[in-house]
């Protein structure tokens, strides 16, 4: 026997169908021929923050694509009340570092399209709140910082457009957990996909016959596609059927903060260890904004590159760091992903807060810690600990000693 309840979701279930073939009915009527265009929706699903490792995938190429699409209205991955707070998801560099500036500078309407469980059903299902990240972050795993493997670095634009090469999402959210207990995070994406998807039809019927550009994670990308199908007055396009933006449009949309993007978060953050770096993708990033003049942070920035790939020695890499921070003074990096600045570490980065004066500093420690001179490298971080709080300083000491001295 049911109970009440699922007596009644049956019955609103029923009801909603019913109204949605009445609704197709009437359209289907005389007043059919008055009917507006379809809304295009064009839902371009990416791989959060992969455009910093892609060149095929890259800044510019996003925007040079947003562009194309010439959008009425552009969806983004945050939640309503979020949003207009102004806070984002410290990983969707492509929602506030790309698709936002983006609309601002053009007048285009932006609709913040997420859903997220309350704080207090968080902390019910899961343990704990998913967007508190603790002290000292993990190098993996929840909270760790990111970090992409080598097949990323070749993926591009339209990746997520072949239904086959996201054949294991679909096949997860189709299939519960083998223990009940362990499905709620499963759960929880379906009916936040589905929320997503209301929102987007929601901003399509506020945008008759015109066009909404879609810029959220791959994984929701077919799911909403499906829901919006048989959508009335809906079009659902490809993002690959626009067409790929050449050379000249990727070149007319590049920007300063791009390249910054792409060579803090390849040469300081996690990925510079990870051994997947495009260094040629990363080094165009680097000359291109070195030849609108030379700075701190780019001369930083030229060293790392040129260390990593081992075209300097230890010995040089510290004297240009010194040099550096000699006269950085009080400037900071143009990009550093930080969104909480009370920490010392950003969501790639453990020391992505430090200004450029203090990442010279530590990274001539670090080089310093490697060529066995811990004496040399404890002044260093003790000088670049100087004038941080004290919960700056507890950090950038716990991961000193947890990723860099001890190893």
């Amino acid at each position: 026997m049911k109970t009440w309840w699922l007596g009644a979701l049956l019955a609103m279930q029923a009801f909603a169908a019913t109204a949605a073939d009445a609704h197709g009915a009437a359209r289907a009527g005389p007043a059919a021929a008055a009917a507006p265009a379809p809304t295009t929706v064009v839902v371009l699903g990416v791989d959060h923050a992969a455009q910093l490792v892609a060149e095929r995938d890259q800044p510019a190429l996003l925007e040079a694509f947003l562009d194309r699409a010439k959008p009425d209205a552009i969806c983004i991955e945050r939640t309503p009340d979020a949003y207009a707070r102004g806070d984002f998801y410290e990983f969707t560099y492509e929602v506030q570092d790309v698709a936002v500036p983006f609309a601002r500078r053009r007048g285009i309407e932006l609709c913040p399209i997420d859903w997220e469980p309350p704080v207090e059903d968080q902390r019910l299902g899961f343990g704990m709140a998913l967007d508190t990240p603790p002290e000292l972050r993990p190098l993996k795993g929840m909270f760790g910082f990111l970090s992409f493997a080598a097949p990323s670095l070749q993926r591009e634009l339209f990746h997520a457009d072949d239904p086959a090469k996201l054949e294991k999402v679909a096949a997860w959210a189709a299939t519960p957990a083998a223990k009940r207990k362990h499905d709620l995070p499963r759960r929880l994406y379906l009916y936040r996909t589905y929320l997503q998807a209301q929102r987007i039809a929601a901003a399509a019927r506020a945008h008759p016959g015109g066009t909404i550009a879609v810029v959220i994670g791959e994984f929701h990308k077919h799911d909403i596609e499906a829901i919006l199908a048989d959508e009335a007055g809906i079009r659902v396009v490809q993002p690959s059927s626009l067409g790929r933006p050449d050379a000249g449009e990727i070149a007319a949309h590049d920007r300063p903060e791009y390249r910054a993007a792409i060579a803090v978060f390849n040469l300081l953050g996690v990925q510079s260890a990870s051994g997947a770096v495009d260094f040629a993708f990363v080094g165009r990033a680097l000359d291109a904004w070195e030849a609108e003049g030379a700075s701190a942070q780019t001369r930083l920035l030229r060293t790392r590159l040129e260390r990593l790939q081992g075209r300097i020695g230890r010995e040089q890499a510290i004297a240009r760091y010194r040099a550096v921070a000699a006269g950085a003074g009080a400037s900071k990096f143009l990009w550093n992903g930080v969104k909480d600045a009370a920490r010392v570490d950003s969501w790639f980065d453990p020391f992505g807060n430090l200004d450029v004066r203090r990442r010279a500093l530590l990274e001539a420690a670090r080089e310093a810690q490697a060529g066995g001179d811990a004496a040399t490298a404890a002044g260093l971080l003790d000088e670049c600990a100087t004038g941080l709080s004290p919960r700056q300083q507890a950090q950038l000491r716990g991961y000193w000693q947890r990723d860099i001295a001890k190893p």
